[in-house]
């Protein structure tokens, strides 16, 4: 179906639509054999706050960006390509309901539908357009992935040292291997992680440690690890503070 729909009108016209609504500022996405699979809205768990996303699914790519005017407008243009994505489901907890994580080498997080068919017909989207490239390419699935960072709501002490509190003055830093949010002190050291970036980058003394010394899995974290060590947050719990996520703490 995504072979015969490829150069059809119809799809050349859909993407177009999403174009425009990038505006200028978005990156083209018409090419040759591309296809527009889906879109909807997600609600994305960013550093501040959960805020509401529109989510485009193409057959090599899925992309988001803020909701300028509501089904007409978008900015903040993000473009993941699914060669580097694997999903894995997460467990509802309070009003954080029919969600999953999006890991990527570079940036990982998690998002919520609105119902649990939503869910599943994303993933079960997402997962078939890896499949495919992945099978096309002959490449193998990635198995290294940025941490998913804990919101800043769910950290009111440093995550390491359990000691320091947070306040406009002490402010929350996030470490980039394990995705912790650690105080000042706790992350004054920075390491090379090149697939995220081409400079040293804040990690926590945890995982400066652990990485100096070569025993890089033992510092791995993943989401419910995060959870499991820091208290739960609600949809209606968390600061109005903008979205910052490609803020460099």
């Amino acid at each position: 179906m995504v072979d015969r729909l490829a150069n059809s009108e119809a799809n050349t016209r859909r993407i177009s639509i999403v174009e425009n609504c990038f505006g200028a500022a978005g990156q083209p996405l018409t090419i040759p054999g591309r296809v527009l699979i889906g879109e909807g809205v997600l609600t994305k768990l960013c550093r501040k706050k959960p805020k509401a996303r529109q989510f485009f699914l193409f057959n090599d790519i899925l992309v988001y960006g803020n909701i300028v005017i509501q089904k007409k407008k978008y900015n903040k243009q993000h473009i993941i390509p699914l060669e580097n994505v694997t999903i894995d489901s997460i467990q509802d907890e309070g009003d954080l309901r029919n969600g999953w994580l999006i890991k990527t080498p570079t940036k990982s997080f998690a998002v919520y539908a609105a119902t649990a068919t939503e869910k599943s017909e994303w993933m079960n989207h997402i997962n078939k357009c890896v499949s495919d490239l992945l099978s096309k390419s002959g490449k193998t699935p990635s198995n290294e992935h940025a941490a998913v960072w804990v919101p800043d709501s769910e950290a009111p002490v440093c995550m390491r040292c359990q000691k320091a509190k947070f306040t406009p003055v002490n402010r929350r830093h996030h470490c980039r291997k394990c995705g912790f949010v650690v105080c000042g002190p706790c992350s004054e050291k920075r390491f090379l992680l090149p697939s995220q970036s081409s400079k040293p980058v804040r990690i926590c003394d945890f995982c400066y440690d652990l990485l100096s010394t070569g025993e890089m899995t033992a510092c791995q974290s993943s989401r419910s690890d995060s959870y499991s060590q820091s208290p739960k947050s609600s949809l209606n719990d968390v600061s109005d503070d903008d979205d910052d996520e490609d803020s460099s703490d």
